[in-house]
């Protein structure tokens, strides 16, 4: 009986012995090109998750740095020159475009450029500081659409590529069953190669879709943080700069 089993076996091809690089070579025409969207998912996610560790680590410990010297030094000059070796923090780069635009404004003042007034003629905080705080917002906002650049490739990574991997596989396992139809014989030596070379495509997708999620939900919990870093700080700035005002017109 065994020797009958095996006679059949040999009869129906060779026993399949090669490794993961086998199945990816010999798999399908379709297979494979899943297999190559699915890498290309892969290597682009890798790329962005190392990119943005480093971008957000560094957010983080300059903007910790800048916080110090914001709230140690007063002066907004001496706050300034310091600030100029921290690009990296969101906040100081807030800071900085807040602080050109108000040199700006005092050397148009000073040249003599006139004031805006308000309906009754008089100069107001609110007119002069108009300028200032619509570029705090801006910078405000292109930093936050800094960080988040890129971020929901991974999330769009991790959402799709089980789902190209599964109709990899479940390619290959058709044209398993196709191939086992024409041969006429179902041992598991014709069975099992075909559905081995369709599951790896299974298995690359849940490769790509892992990393991305996990990367995508960690990134995320961080960015939070320093979106409320720079919301408070915003408002911190932005309502000293109005007192700076106020004294300087009073």
């Amino acid at each position: 009986m065994p020797g009958t089993f095996l006679a059949g076996a040999a009869a129906a091809g060779p026993t399949f012995q090669g490794g993961i690089l086998d199945l990816i070579w010999n798999s399908g025409p379709v297979v494979k090109l899943v297999l190559i969207i699915l890498f290309g998912f892969s290597f682009i996610s890798w790329g962005i998750i190392f990119y943005k560790a480093r971008v957000i680590k560094r957010a983080l410990e300059e903007s910790t740095e800048f916080l110090e010297i914001f709230w140690e030094r007063r002066t907004l000059d001496l706050i300034y020159e310091e600030a100029k070796g921290l690009s990296g923090s969101p906040l100081s780069n807030i800071f900085r475009a807040g602080f050109i635009e108000l040199v700006k404004l005092k050397r148009g003042r000073n040249a003599g450029a006139i004031p805006r007034v308000d309906p009754r003629g008089a100069v107001t905080v609110e007119a002069d500081l108009d300028e200032v705080l619509k570029k705090i917002r801006w910078t405000s906002a292109a930093e936050i659409n800094h960080l988040e650049r890129y971020i929901s490739f991974l999330a769009t990574t991790g959402s799709t590529a089980p789902f190209i991997g599964l109709f990899g596989t479940v390619w290959g396992i058709m044209d398993a069953f196709r191939h086992i139809g024409v041969k006429g014989a179902a041992s598991i030596a014709v069975v099992a190669p075909g559905i081995s070379e369709a599951l790896v495509a299974t298995a690359i997708g849940l490769f790509a879709a892992i990393p991305a999620v996990v990367a995508y939900n960690y990134f995320v919990s961080k960015i939070r943080v320093i979106v409320k870093e720079i919301e408070g700080f915003t408002d911190d700035y932005m309502a000293d700069l109005r007192k700076a005002f106020e004294k300087e017109l009073g």
